[in-house]
């Protein structure tokens, strides 16, 4: 009973993990989360998802999602949303918990003109002349005919073993032979595709599957726009908070939980999606996986006073990284403003100089100072201070930095951020899966990886602001974790919210999860 307990409680605790990401109230995940990145929105990770594959059949597999270019209005035309060729786009594995990327696949992209451009006979009576087209389309698209596209975006795949940089580093190469492959045009509108079954079965032929070279089993790969799996009230959050974030029913004039209050429910994104065997990420670690994406670009990139559309600038020196998630909100909510293009450019084996923003963390103190009062007032109390008094914060450093014995602890502990999931618990179909994840006694949800369905930003409301100083449910028993005791936060018991609802229902059942992009155009 004891082992039991012991795994239980700690994963539990676990909610922390990610959600010291959150730090704070209802947010958006990492769109647009550093000064710096903002201004390069190809190269800007919005959410990174980490979890065992929950598609029937598939329960040997794991499915790791990046998602780049974020607050993509589907009318965004004619360009759309191409990734940067002079990228390369990471998703690393730590298989042994050095903090250190043991496995790496690189993503690079290429964009070309099929035949050299689509041109048109223009004129008449000996004056007619071949004209190239301004758009990247000239006509209806389906998944039997794309003659009439006028741009191409590929991309290969290589896998690195070891150091991303000094590592030994071979091709992925598709199972039908494909040694590079195609990213699907966005999703520019229904006549062009006929319907959103239409686009879908364009896409789809995009899915591949794919050898990895040292791994007995093949994976699967797709990469292309896809509709913004995340959810979120953002604008009136970053408003200071312009919403009581409390449930409604739990407290006079808390916000009503509605799809009308997710500001990116019209928005999509670049994903970049893979599926993979169990047996070829876990190394020879505990089956516990760490793992982040990164963007990079060469240090130096020089416009060209003659730009053309192969050589639009030219680019030069020793990568550079400019980009990394792994758990929600950490860079958002967590880092200082002074800090958070440090964080983008960091490693997880350099965490240490970030550790004040998780021990003492600032976004409950702005939560205070924003909603005491009226706290006070509505409900007759005198509280000091909303904000958890159990400093350092120990319960959100243990969770968010280390993971768990017996849970998501890794062989070796070392100290740094990074999602982390246990390959060894089974996945948990999805309608059976909670919102809440481990904190709704879903073991297979987050912080244990994170899947599309699980509502990070409730979790992570309620855990910052110290749900784990009260009686946690284990075993369905109430608990307390030993972490802080309940008079350390005072509203720790509270079901924060940003209002705006998600589950799996949201997303698909099977790879790659998320749903047909929102159409640029109507045909009604």
């Amino acid at each position: 009973m004891r082992k039991t307990f012991s795994k239980k409680a700690l994963t539990l605790a676990l909610v922390a993990a990610g959600i010291v990401s959150a730090t704070a109230v209802a947010i958006a995940s990492s769109h647009r989360e550093a000064p710096n990145i903002a201004r390069f929105p190809a190269l800007d990770s919005t959410d990174f998802y980490l979890f065992n594959s929950y598609e029937p059949g598939r329960g040997d597999y794991i499915t790791v999602i990046a998602n780049y270019s974020p607050l993509q209005d589907a009318y965004g035309g004619p360009n759309y949303f191409a990734m940067d060729s002079s990228a390369v786009y990471s998703i690393h594995f730590d298989t042994n918990g050095d903090a250190q990327e043991d496995l790496t696949f690189e993503f690079r992209f290429d964009n070309s003109l099929p035949n050299g451009g689509v041109k048109l006979p223009v004129g008449a009576n000996g004056m007619q002349k071949n004209v190239s087209v301004p758009l990247k389309f000239i006509g209806a698209i389906s998944a039997n005919d794309q003659s009439n596209l006028n741009f191409n975006e590929s991309y290969t795949i290589n896998v690195v073993a070891g150091a991303q940089r000094t590592g030994t580093s071979s091709q992925v190469m598709g199972l039908s032979g494909e040694q590079e492959f195609t990213k699907p045009l966005a999703f520019v509108g229904e006549k062009t595709f006929g319907s959103a079954n239409g686009y879908q079965a364009y896409a789809d032929q995009y899915v591949y599957e794919i050898d990895i070279p040292n791994c007995s089993m093949p994976g699967r790969v797709f990469v292309g726009q896809r509709k913004d799996p995340f959810v979120v009230n953002l604008g009136e959050t970053f408003d200071l908070v312009n919403y009581v974030p409390i449930e409604a029913a739990a407290f006079p004039g808390g916000i009503e939980q509605n799809d009308a209050n997710d500001d990116l429910r019209n928005k999509n994104v670049n994903t970049i999606a893979l599926e993979l065997p169990k047996s070829c990420v876990v190394g020879n670690g505990n089956g516990v996986i760490g793992s982040w994406t990164t963007a990079q670009v060469p240090q130096a990139r020089l416009q060209n006073p003659n730009a053309t559309f192969e050589k639009p600038d030219v680019s030069a020196g020793a990568l550079v990284q400019v980009s990394r998630l792994s758990a929600p909100l950490v860079n958002e909510l967590i880092i200082g403003l002074d800090d958070k293009d440090t964080f983008s450019s960091s490693a997880p084996s350099n965490d240490g100089q970030f550790a004040d923003y998780v021990t003492h963390p600032t976004l409950p103190v702005i939560l205070d100072l924003l909603f005491r009062e009226p706290v006070n007032a509505t409900l007759g109390t005198d509280y000091a201070s909303l904000a958890p008094s159990n400093y350092p914060r120990l319960d959100l450093v243990a969770a968010f930095l280390t993971g768990f014995e017996g849970v998501n602890q890794q062989a070796n502990v070392t100290a740094s951020e990074m999602l982390r999931l246990n390959t060894g618990i089974p996945a948990t179909p999805a309608q059976e899966q909670s919102a809440f994840g481990v904190a709704g006694d879903d073991l297979a949800g987050f912080p244990n990886g994170r899947r599309p369905g699980d509502d990070v930003v409730d979790i992570a409301l309620r855990v910052v602001m110290g749900a784990l100083c009260h009686n946690i449910p284990v075993n369905g028993e109430p608990t307390n974790l030993g972490f802080c005791n309940p008079d350390d936060a005072p509203v720790g018991n509270v079901p924060f919210t940003d209002g705006a609802p998600i589950d799996a229902s949201y997303v698909n059942d099977s790879f790659p999860y998320l749903k047909t992009p929102v159409p640029g155009s109507s045909s009604e």
